[in-house]
């Protein structure tokens, strides 16, 4: 009776093993394993290395005390640069929307009006926002000299995909049960589109426009490293010249109006939507 219990103990222990190494729990730890993996080869990689943050505080804490006090006698200049800066988002966010929009009907599986240009579409948009506006901007200096333009192009290309494969995205997320009303009086697939779709989608596309020139006057702050123009430009030649007091000036107009435009951009999206 003894051998007995022991063996159907030992059974129940060789099956309780069994069920806790199921295929789907191997599939798990082979997961975490593999991510485990992973953010270690990322971490040697992006050579993290928490002793230098560490002898770096000091030497960051030397400069902020040079950045003070401000240098605001140059408010004008940085206003002036700031003001480059926000109309080269604006232009270049406006042309993107308006290319975006044609573009986001090609590349929309289900009213496209040429299926085989959907795929295409959809590759030269994905290139489109593959290419930072960064880099854009660094081509269209080489091409069309320093200032403010290149910086234009720069945004205007890379926003032109991102917008566009937003609205393709929402678009082919939305019923299509007017359009295909007004189709079935005898209007053509266009005109469906532009009197049926189109105002289902508008405060959706305008909400994501300006999501969009709020995100591009962040980023073109920076545009300037490369002689975009804006404000950019004089960061960079405050920081090549240690200058840390027109530094710390400039970043200050930068917190407070990106911060106002900020609340500009929520204060509209929220009227539209």
């Amino acid at each position: 009776m003894k051998i007995s219990e022991r063996a159907a103990t030992a059974l129940e222990s060789l099956d309780t093993r069994a069920q806790r190494w199921t295929p789907r729990r191997v599939s798990l730890w082979a997961c975490v394993a593999s991510v485990l993996v992973f953010y270690v080869v990322c971490w040697q990689l992006a050579q993290i290395d928490p002793v230098k943050l560490v002898e770096g505080l000091p030497k960051l804490a030397f400069w902020l005390a040079q950045a003070w006090p401000p240098r605001w006698e140059e408010l004008p200049l940085f206003l002036q640069r700031t003001a480059e800066t926000i109309a080269m988002a604006a232009i270049g966010t406006t042309v993107a929307t308006l290319l975006a929009v044609p573009m986001a009907v090609l590349a929309s599986r289900n009213i496209t009006p040429f299926p085989a240009l959907y795929y295409p579409a959809r590759w030269f948009l994905n290139a489109l926002r593959g290419i930072d506006s960064f880099v854009f901007a660094l081509l269209f200096v080489a091409a069309v000299g320093l200032g403010p333009f290149a910086g234009v192009l720069g945004i205007a290309l890379h926003t032109w995909g991102s917008a566009a494969k937003l609205f393709a995205d929402h678009i082919e997320n939305t019923p299509l049960g007017p359009m295909e009303a007004v189709e079935t009086t005898g209007a053509g697939r266009m005109t469906a589109i532009a009197y049926a779709l189109v105002p289902d989608v508008a405060p959706v596309m305008l909400s994501t426009t300006l999501f969009w020139w709020e995100f591009n006057v962040r980023a073109s702050t920076v545009l300037g490293v490369v002689g975009a123009g804006g404000i950019g430009q004089e960061l960079k030649n405050s920081m090549d010249l240690l200058d840390f007091s027109r530094l710390f000036t400039i970043i200050a107009v930068i917190l407070v109006v990106v911060t106002a435009l900020d609340q500009l951009s929520g204060w509209l999206r929220r009227k539209l939507v």
